[in-house]
C-alpha cells in the first residue's frame, strides 16, 4: 500500500471516529435521563415566567416544550440570570439555552457556543417616564440609566453614547427584575434592554401607562437557542425543530390540524410530517418528530400570538419577525 493510501485510510478512520463522537452526545444523554434540561429566563413577561398556578409559560418556554416533544422526552426548566446562563450551558447543567441570548462573534467563537437559529429579531431601546418629555435617545444626554450586568446591553449602551459624544451614568444590577425595580423606584432616568424586554417589563411596572418606550433602536439583537460547540447532531436537532415551527406557519399547519395535514399533497409537508422520507430518523429523532412538536405548541405564529402578540399585554407586532411571505425577514431553509 502506498503512503498516500495509508494516509487516506487513516483520514477515513479519523473522520469515522469523529462522527461517532459527535453522534454520541447530548441527544443520547437527554434520552438516557428521560428529560430535556432547558435554560430559560428567571422572569420575563411573555417570554418565560411562572403563572398563578405555578406553570411555566412564555414564548421561549413553548420552543423548549416543542423541542422536548419532538425528541419524545419530558422537560425540566432551569431559571438563569444573564450572568449565570452561559456557565450553566458550558458546564452541562442545561442542554440548550432558550433565553433571549444575542448571537455575537465573541460568543460564537471565543466562548465556544453555537447559535442554532434566530427565533426573535430584536434591538436595544430605552424606556422613560412620559413626564420627562424625552422624545428620542438623543434626549438622554447626562442621564442615569439602569442596565443589567453580564449582557451585550452594557457594551451597546457605552458604544452608543460614545459614538454620539454624549455622557451617561450606568447603574448596573444582576437580574432583570432588579433593573426594572430600580427604574420603577426612580433610581434612574431610563431603563435599557432589548425592545421586547422593555415591552415585557413595562407590563410589570406599578403604573405602566406612565412610561413610554422611545422609538430609537441602537443595536442588532438576533436572539435564539444556544448549544455547546462541537455537538453537531444536537445543534442540528435544535435548529430543525425550530425550522419546523416556522415552516408549519408558512404551510398553514396548526396545532389543531397537524394530523389532518398528513394527507396534504405538498411534498415538503409530507416529508416534514413523516409521511415520506426519513428526515427525523436521519438526525436521531422519531419519524413523527415535527408532528409531535407542532401538536405540543403549534406553529411559530401561534406561539407568537399566544404569548407576546397584539392581543397580549405586550402587544408586540410581528414587524420584521413576520414571515418572508408577509413582509418580514423570517426565512428558514426547506425540508428536503
Amino acid at each position: 500500500m502506498t503512503a498516500m493510501g495509508r494516509t487516506g485510510l487513516c483520514l477515513a478512520a479519523a473522520i469515522g471516529m469523529l462522527t461517532m463522537q459527535v453522534f454520541a452526545g447530548t441527544l443520547d444523554e437527554v434520552k438516557k435521563r428521560g428529560y430535556l434540561q432547558c435554560g430559560v429566563h428567571t422572569n420575563l413577561a411573555g417570554f418565560a415566567y411562572v403563572d398563578a398556578s405555578g406553570e411555566r409559560k412564555g414564548f421561549d418556554i413553548d420552543f423548549c416544550r416543542g423541542l422536548a416533544a419532538a425528541i419524545g422526552v419530558d422537560i425540566k426548566f432551569t431559571a438563569l440570570t444573564a450572568k449565570d446562563r452561559f456557565p450553566a450551558l458550558q458546564s452541562g447543567e442545561v442542554d440548550v439555552l432558550y433565553r433571549n441570548s444575542t448571537n455575537t462573534m465573541n460568543r460564537d467563537t471565543k466562548l465556544g457556543f453555537d447559535f442554532a437559529a434566530v427565533n426573535y429579531i430584536d434591538g436595544q431601546g430605552f424606556t422613560v417616564r412620559k413626564s420627562k418629555n424625552i422624545k428620542n435617545a438623543k434626549g438622554l444626554n447626562g442621564a442615569t440609566i439602569c442596565v443589567e450586568t453580564g449582557t451585550t446591553t452594557e457594551k451597546n449602551l457605552a458604544d452608543y453614547f460614545r459614538t454620539n459624544k454624549m455622557t451617561f451614568k450606568a447603574l448596573t444590577f444582576e437580574g432583570a427584575d432588579n433593573v426594572r425595580n430600580a427604574y420603577d423606584a426612580g433610581r434612574c432616568d431610563a431603563h435599557t434592554t432589548d425592545a421586547s424586554g422593555l415591552a415585557a417589563h413595562r407590563t410589570q411596572l406599578k403604573n405602566p401607562e406612565e412610561h413610554v418606550i422611545l422609538p430609537d433602536i441602537i443595536s442588532k439583537e438576533p436572539n435564539g437557542p444556544v448549544t455547546r460547540h462541537g455537538d453537531n447532531q444536537w445543534t442540528d436537532i435544535v435548529r430543525w425543530v425550530f425550522h419546523a415551527h416556522v415552516i408549519a406557519e408558512e404551510k398553514g399547519i396548526t396545532q389543531a390540524n397537524v394530523e389532518s395535514m398528513k394527507g396534504s399533497e405538498d411534498p415538503e409537508i409530507k416529508r416534514m410530517l413523516g409521511v415520506t422520507d426519513t428526515m427525523g430518523p436521519d438526525t436521531g429523532l422519531p419519524q413523527d418528530w415535527a408532528v409531535r412538536a407542532i401538536k405540543a405548541v403549534g406553529n411559530f405564529g401561534e406561539i407568537w400570538e399566544r404569548n407576546i402578540g397584539v392581543n397580549t399585554p405586550l402587544r408586540l407586532e410581528r414587524g420584521i419577525n413576520a414571515l418572508w411571505t408577509k413582509g418580514g425577514i423570517l426565512y428558514v431553509p426547506p425540508i428536503r
